[in-house]
């Protein structure tokens, strides 16, 4: 994997859902009531345009639309926010428009629409292949409309992916090998393949500290990994991150915007960019009650309620961070030019002699695969 020419990323949130799912921390929001696509569309042409006013010209490179669930969105709704981006800033010829969508079947046919609004590759929720492991993970959908939305993904998209959930309870390396490999003949190029995690102020977060959810130990979610690990580049789909797999060439360009520490905006409630304004980083997020967010935006023209200029060490420690999950690693010196210091070469050979991570012989420093399931401690151990 080659490293490009720095990136610019726009990531739109759409926060509903039909339903919360009981693992699920992220920013969404079920409504029982209708909602006023129309109104959000002009909320978020207008938070677009107060954004494109502050970054000033931008050649965008991808746009990735996440939730939240965006596939509830009507395709003329995302055809006018896509429409709104190509109106403030620099669309690129080759720019990749992913959307993230639930595998109903309802959502589905909706498929040809987005791909006429302006999107050119879907990433699927499909998170397990059997049912009862479905029922278990709170989804809606059952295996076999996820493999028809895949069906019809592959028929509409040149590019899909979709996301599996593993180290479920109950789960053995023996089925998840089999439930890998099965996912990987209906994967065209892209897996994104995520350890469950029990995450604070969730469902599944009060039943396990009641002992009513066990999830594998320490052990065993090792063995799970290096499963996932073995299968994948051994079917020719290797890890260029952490959670996620592609054939050469089709990883997703948006997320490496953000590993590779380049510009992003963030447009929607909730959403996070990264945005240089003269000269100077900044850390942005905006209003996550949606409602609240569409009164700012029309109030204000934005729903930003946190921006932070970045300081030289917070800027070095977020792309060690970020850059340290891509199996291409980072080059040390670009930490260097960020924070005014470089790295440790004595911590750097420390970590070396245990395996946790390689320097090529051009410098780039890798962290190894028995690295990556500590990747946090690697990184603090780096940037102390």
């Amino acid at each position: 994997m080659t490293v490009d020419a720095p990136a610019f990323g726009v990531y739109l949130h759409w926060p509903f859902c039909l339903s919360k799912c009981p693992y699920c921390d992220f920013n969404s929001h079920v409504r029982h009531a209708a909602i006023d696509q129309a109104r959000y569309v002009r909320a978020f042409a207008r938070e677009i345009e107060t954004t494109a006013a502050r970054t000033g010209p931008r050649t965008v490179t991808s746009i990735f639309l996440g939730g939240g669930t965006p596939s509830l969105m009507e395709p003329q709704t995302v055809g006018a926010i896509l429409d709104a981006v190509g109106r403030h800033w620099t669309i690129a010829r080759d720019v990749e428009v992913t959307l993230e969508a639930n595998p109903t079947s309802v959502e589905a046919t909706r498929f040809r629409g987005y791909r006429a609004a302006g999107v050119n590759r879907v990433s699927l929720g499909v998170q397990a292949l059997d049912d009862a492991s479905l029922k278990s993970l709170g989804r809606l959908h059952t295996a076999e409309e996820a493999m028809a939305a895949v069906k019809i993904a592959r028929a509409a998209f040149d590019r899909y992916s979709f996301d599996l959930i593993y180290a479920r309870p109950d789960q053995t390396p023996a089925m998840w090998r089999d439930e890998l490999a099965a996912a990987i003949g209906e994967a065209a190029e892209h897996l994104s393949l995520y350890q469950l995690t029990i995450e604070p102020d969730t469902p599944f977060f009060g039943l396990h500290a009641a002992g009513k959810l066990k999830t594998p130990d320490e052990a065993m979610a090792r063995a799970l990994y290096d499963v996932t690990q073995d299968v994948c580049a051994a079917h020719g789909l290797p890890a260029y991150e952490i959670s996620n797999h592609a054939r050469p060439g089709a990883e997703c360009r948006h997320n490496l915007v953000y590993w590779r520490g380049d510009e992003y905006a963030g447009i929607g409630p909730g959403a996070h960019g990264r945005i240089d304004v003269a000269g100077r980083r900044h850390a942005v997020a905006t209003e996550k009650r949606p409602e609240t967010w569409l009164m700012r935006v029309e109030a204000s023209g934005h729903g930003v309620i946190t921006d932070d200029v970045l300081n030289s060490e917070e800027r070095a420690d977020e792309f060690l961070l970020m850059g340290l999950r891509l199996a291409e690693g980072i080059d040390p010196r670009r930490y260097e030019a960020l924070a005014g210091r470089s790295l440790d070469p004595r911590r750097i050979a420390l970590l070396s002699d245990e395996g946790a991570i390689t320097v090529d012989a051009a410098g780039r420093l890798r962290v190894t695969q028995s690295g990556f399931p500590v990747l946090d401690a690697v990184v603090a151990d780096l940037a102390a």
